[in-house]
């Protein structure tokens, strides 16, 4: 729902006045470039020559080609004014206040259910006596009829019991514990986390070298297609890919010799987790703003950044975000197609020993969680560089709900480990929170500090998106202008926050 109203936002106030423009319904002027260099303005994304049926699919995974010049990316929108009757609508004005807007609108949604989340759990851990009483006495739901859902009720609360038990044991054998045995712990635990931040360290290279390689081979200098180009397009994708794989596994059988309860290693084995998806999208990132800001020779200082490489790199980066988000959901489709499938048919009709022993797929809410929170960043920070792409994971988690549901249905069983799932609420909207904090740090980056693209976009004759805002305001009046220099002031933006937040609580 939150990427359905996201992309709303978007069509509505970036791409349907587009749209209407190109159509003449309304009249429209385009941006006209003045006082540009002429090299700075070379943009011509089409290739030209014969092209053969597979180069329009690697176009449509990649988002190069065809699929540049349309409305999926930022280099599209180039109309400056859209005259409606009387009024000027101003579309570089309209897609910076929108962008604010859904992001402003992301926050307080998030916020204000980690709230209600927060609230119950401060409920839920306020006694843990009355909340075992809830379970014995008053857990069980009257108004169940069916065999399978009583029996699937049996089981939440067996393993909300078996998690209190682990709990409790957990808490009495801390406390015996010897001063010896914690300094053995604490020294283990400093061991184990020095070979994590070495991993992360060695996900966090990969990530960049791959993304440097990727860039160097695709760059328009070299002109390079096919397969392989393909292959080298996704290749940040498959590394961050594969880097998400491997760490929770490592990180799993890291944390079972860090002797945590039971409660705390699922969630910090989660943050462990998160922080590699989430750090790998900052450090992909990272290396395209190096790229993007560097220049080998002096000759690019004119235009402010790398143009022969990046001739429309808002474009070029909402690429490389529409290529994780593809590759994402390729990669969910895939493992549930040959990997959980599979799995499920030989433990059901093999009888051979190890089958039976790697059992059956277990459906891990924390796991399934990491993958929302990564593909809503990838949405949070694509959607300035490519507006369509709102719409595009909003189709992607419609079809990913039903295949969670017939996985979890069919091919999965509960989980073995105890797992609050009633009182993490909170703790996966704190997630995703951080997520969108990190969604909103390369946005704004990118429209205040890195100059914008000549060649392409509604910001040609500006040096970065953001001037659009005080050049806008000096156009007012001096009365209002001056209002809106006191609402834009620390003064008042202090007390507004601390009372959003006031009313966002209660």
């Amino acid at each position: 729902m939150l990427n359905f109203v996201i992309f709303l936002l978007m069509f509505c106030f970036t791409t349907l006045p587009v749209a209407i423009s190109i159509q003449g319904i309304f009249n429209s002027s385009q941006i006209i470039a003045s006082g540009i260099a002429p090299e700075c303005a070379e943009y011509s994304p089409v290739s030209k020559g014969l092209l053969y049926f597979y180069n329009n699919i690697i176009d449509f995974l990649s988002g190069t080609g065809f699929l540049e010049l349309t409305y999926l990316f930022y280099g599209y929108y180039t109309i400056d004014t859209v005259t409606v009757y009387i009024v000027q609508y101003s579309l570089p004005l309209a897609y910076i206040m929108v962008t604010f807007a859904y992001l402003l609108l992301s926050i307080v949604w998030i916020v204000k259910r980690a709230v209600k989340g927060f609230k119950q759990s401060l409920v839920l851990d306020k006694d843990r006596f009355q909340s075992y009483c809830n379970k014995i006495f008053a857990g069980w739901d009257f108004c169940i009829t069916d065999q399978n859902y009583a029996d699937l009720k049996h089981s939440s609360l067996s393993l909300e019991l078996k998690t209190d038990l682990a709990e409790e044991t957990e808490r009495q054998r801390k406390e015996k514990r010897t001063r010896r045995e914690t300094m053995r712990i604490y020294a283990l635990r400093l061991f184990l986390n020095i070979i994590v931040i070495s991993i992360l360290g060695g996900c966090f290279y990969a990530v960049y070298f791959a993304t440097s390689y990727s860039q160097e081979y695709n760059s328009p200098v070299s002109q390079k297609t096919g397969q392989l180009s393909l292959l080298i397009e996704y290749l940040p994708s498959i590394v961050i890919t594969i880097a998400n794989f491997i760490t929770p596994i490592i990180f799993e059988i890291i944390v079972q010799y860090e002797d945590y309860a039971p409660a705390f290693v699922i969630r910090f084995t989660l943050i462990r987790c998160v922080f590699v998806r989430l750090a790998s999208i900052a450090v992909l990132l990272i290396s395209l703003w190096t790229k993007i800001t560097s220049c080998s020779n002096q000759s690019c200082k004119s235009c402010g950044y790398n143009y022969k490489d990046y001739p429309c790199w808002e474009s070029r980066v909402g690429q490389e975000m529409y290529k994780l988000m593809i590759f994402d959901f390729l990669i969910i489709v895939a493992v549930t197609i040959f990997v959980e499938f599979p799995r499920k048919l030989l433990v059901t009709y093999c009888s051979c020993k190890p089958v039976k022993w790697w059992g059956q797929q277990e459906f891990e809410i924390p796991a399934n969680v990491l993958e929302i929170v990564y593909g809503q960043t990838i949405c949070w920070i694509g959607t300035f560089y490519s507006p369509l792409l709102p719409a595009i994971a909003t189709l992607k988690y419609f079809v990913i709900f039903y295949i969670k549901k017939i996985t979890l249905m069919e091919n999965c069983r509960p989980a073995t480990r105890p797992f609050r799932a009633s009182r993490s609420t909170f703790f996966f909207q704190v997630i995703l929170l951080i997520g969108l904090v990190l969604a909103c740090v390369p946005v704004g980056v990118g429209i205040a500090s890195i100059p914008a693209s000549k060649a392409c976009g509604p910001f040609i004759n500006y040096n970065t998106s953001w001037q659009i805002i005080p050049a806008t305001v000096d156009s007012f009046p001096d009365g209002l202008r001056k209002l809106i220099y006191v609402l834009s002031s620390e003064s008042f933006a202090v007390p507004f926050f601390l009372l959003l937040w006031y009313v966002l609580a209660f």
